[in-house]
């Protein structure tokens, strides 16, 4: 039997650098960071002091006070984002049917806020528990993946998934083999976080894995350079209408571009570190390019993890290199982090939509911020510096890695 194919057919976004699609493609474009000094809450006693916050936001254009009860920040970006890629799918509701339709979606740590907010609320009271009846549904992370649900009437597959920073890119796998299973012929997919708070801060410090360059924040996520020195947080989300390719064609779908094949392994080296040659990065990519069934020598761009972390970096670039031998000199590299900054369970989500972006448009998004290469990074290689490129993508693949070890790759082919 044929295996179904399954193409994206609607986008959205809220991120650092953009609202909406347009904006975030055209900031994409022209290398805008969206770091900045954090306004969410006071930071002027942590070591970091920078994030790469969603600017210009006010929910209360999006939702009614009765809905806003039911959201945290993170449910809010992922209806916000979810909103904008089913109106982009253009569906008819009257001819759709809802039993096939569902909800794949993606946080590494839900409403964070909400729980710090309930249990300190507690905690500096009189100690009688008072909670609000919305402590729960607010926090878990499966309930966005709920919230569109509902809002939308989709009753097919509907879950959340949670692998830290890989989150995201497990999601959409999840959503592509559950189309080409036959188990759903459109799946609303991504991701969304909201970290940017006093726990995610303050945990993420302590480990020394966010940049402390408080005095130049716009230039502190800085993936490959020789004097990186860590991660910079960023909330926002991004979603996806994946969609069975008979079923698009039918209703005469806009089609953007093919989700052809994934891959998954893991590092089984360290909770936190990569394992330094890439092994399991390796086993990712090379298993996703099989499952699309195209060989390094026709991928075009690869949107790397590139979090500008001093081991991350490295790591995933001797496993680039590894795998692709000669192939890797031909190839756009370029990390997006460098604008967007890192938004843990959610920035798969983002980074698949740089993907659409180089490949419908023909333009490979730059990673900015390098000033200095770092010396044990081969110089021959494209890794996009600086600014955009122009080039036609034919086949352009994902990176995402997380803490425990968790590698994932999905590739994207033009049509």
């Amino acid at each position: 039997m044929e295996q179904r194919r399954v193409v994206i057919t609607g986008i959205g976004t809220i991120n650092p650098i953009g609202n909406n699609i347009e904006e975030y493609f055209r900031n994409l474009e022209q290398g805008v960071s969206g770091a900045d000094t954090i306004t969410a809450f006071d930071a002027t006693k942590f070591s970091t002091r920078i994030a790469c916050e969603v600017k210009n936001f006010d929910p209360s254009l999006f939702f009614d006070r009765k809905e806003l009860r039911k959201y945290d920040r993170y449910s809010q970006f992922a209806m916000v984002a979810a909103t904008e890629a089913v109106e982009d799918a253009a569906l008819d509701f009257e001819q759709l049917n809802l039993e096939r339709a569902g909800v794949v979606w993606a946080s590494g740590v839900g409403g964070m806020q909400t729980f710090y907010d309930e249990v300190m609320g507690w905690a500096g009271g009189n100690g009688t528990p008072r909670f609000s009846p919305f402590f729960v549904p607010k926090m878990i992370p499966d309930l966005a993946a709920g919230h569109i649900s509902l809002k939308y009437g989709f009753m097919g597959p509907n879950y959340s998934v949670t692998s830290a920073c890989a989150s995201a890119n497990h999601a959409m796998i999840d959503a592509l083999n559950l189309i080409r299973w036959g188990k759903a012929d459109l799946i609303v997919t991504g991701g969304s976080e909201a970290p940017v708070i006093i726990p995610s801060v303050g945990g993420f410090s302590s480990m020394r894995a966010l940049s402390s360059r408080n005095d130049d924040p716009q230039h502190a996520s800085r993936p490959f350079d020789k004097d990186r020195d860590g991660f910079v947080l960023a909330e926002g989300a991004g979603a996806l209408v994946f969609e069975e390719y008979e079923h698009a064609v039918a209703r005469g779908a806009k089609i953007y571009c093919e989700v052809a094949g994934s891959g998954m392994s893991a590092d089984a080296y360290h909770l936190t570190a990569p394992h330094p040659e890439g092994k399991g990065a390796i086993i990712s990519m090379r298993l996703a390019l099989e499952d699309a069934g195209v060989t390094t020598s026709e991928v075009d761009y690869l949107n790397a993890h590139g979090t500008s972390t001093p081991l991350g970096d490295l790591a995933e670039i001797a496993a680039v290199q590894s795998l692709f031998g000669q192939d890797a000199y031909r190839i756009n590299i370029s990390s997006t982090k460098s604008m967007t900054g890192h938004l843990l369970g959610a920035t798969a989500a983002i980074e698949a939509l740089a993907c659409v972006l180089a490949i419908t448009k023909g333009v490979v998004p730059p990673t900015i911020n390098v000033q200095q290469l770092d010396p044990q990074i081969d110089p021959k290689l494209n890794l996009t510096l600086g600014a955009a490129q122009k080039r036609e993508v034919k086949v352009a693949m994902s990176n995402t890695f997380g803490f425990g070890g968790h590698n994932s790759t999905i590739v994207f082919r033009k049509l």
